[in-house]
């Protein structure tokens, strides 16, 4: 526990799930840039660049070693597999960046629960520029971003219209013709710039947080954590993970995944098609292990999947999974 705590640094120590064990977390430079450790890696928020950076212990990981590993935790780690063609270093800088979040929020309570009011201030601050960023990344991925792009193509194509006609009425060809080829490339953009928001806004999903499944393909059990309703994956990822051999393709809802680490403990976290995916036939009550389910999950339900905590179910816009209710269940419960 915090023996004392100054306007330069707040520590805090406690158990983390990702590691096994106690991690010292702490607020460096007043402020100025926050580390929390997972286990051998960490991640550090930057004020002035806004930006989340990771580290080992030694050196700045580069962008390919962009994970966390727990093959070291299971015998078989050094095996190759060809699922991790669907790794995702963003989706795990993605729930990286949501523990951190969670971190700060708690930080905060704690420092006002000891009555370091200044501190408090000077997290919550931090805080909310964190949120505000998350908040940015979000819009561009659930299409508000591309909504507005799209409204502001077809304001900047009715005017080079209105330049196209004046162009032809005064026989200027030449530019007419280099305004004609713009429209047209601005048409194209627009239109993939709606269907992408569009896409957010009607998106459909076939499985839900906390769910768990089955690659149909790799055979690896999963739990769902995050999901798009199309791929938001940068094109090399997306040519590495052959996604236009995929029956639907790009525009399908692709989910972050939590790999159980018995069954590929090299993978971690996967970036899925939903039509790679399969939930089981029977619930699935047997043990997952992981280590984010701990941060981002309760535990499991009746049926054997997990609950998500309120702040996930929040990130999604997603209501509360109600177990439906099986009065077989409760009558074996009794005679056993």
């Amino acid at each position: 526990m915090v023996q004392s705590m100054s306007m330069s640094t707040l520590a805090t120590s406690r158990y983390c799930g990702v590691c096994g064990s106690t991690c010292l977390r702490r607020q460096f430079g007043q402020i100025k840039e926050t580390t929390i450790g997972f286990g051998e890696s960490q991640f550090v928020w930057n004020d002035r660049r806004k930006s989340l950076s990771f580290a080992t212990h030694i050196d700045m990981l580069k962008p390919r070693n962009l994970r966390v590993q727990a093959g070291w935790l299971f015998k078989g780690g050094d095996q190759s597999s060809e699922a991790s063609i669907e790794r995702s270093e963003n989706a795990n800088e993605d729930i990286l960046m949501f523990f951190f979040q969670l971190d700060l929020a708690t930080r905060v309570q704690y420092a006002l629960n000891v009555e370091q009011y200044e501190i408090a201030q000077q997290l919550r601050e931090k805080l909310t520029e964190v949120e505000t960023e998350i908040l940015k990344q979000q819009e561009s991925r659930r299409g508000s971003a591309s909504k507005s792009e799209a409204q502001d193509m077809a304001i900047s194509i009715l005017r080079l219209r209105a330049d196209l006609q004046n162009a032809v009425q005064s026989e200027n060809y030449d530019l007419a013709a280099k305004l004609r080829d713009e429209i047209s490339k601005l048409e194209a953009e627009s239109l993939t710039t709606s269907i992408r928001a569009q896409a957010y806004e009607n998106a459909q999903y076939a499985f839900r947080l906390g769910q768990k499944v089955k690659h149909k393909n790799f055979g690896y059990r999963g739990v769902i954590c995050g999901m798009d309703p199309i791929c938001c994956e940068s094109n090399s990822w997306m040519e590495n993970a052959r996604v236009e051999k995929l029956t639907r393709g790009p525009d399908q809802p692709f989910y972050q995944v939590l790999v159980d680490v018995h069954t590929d403990p090299n993978l971690l976290v996967a970036y899925v098609p939903e039509e790679s995916l399969v939930a089981p036939s029977e619930p699935d009550k047997d043990r997952f292990d992981h280590p984010y389910t701990s941060f981002l999950f309760f535990g499991m339900d009746a049926a054997g999947d997990f609950i998500p905590i309120k702040q996930l179910r929040e990130k999604y816009n997603k209501p509360r999974h109600e177990v439906p209710y099986d009065p077989d269940n409760e009558k074996s419960g009794e005679s056993s």
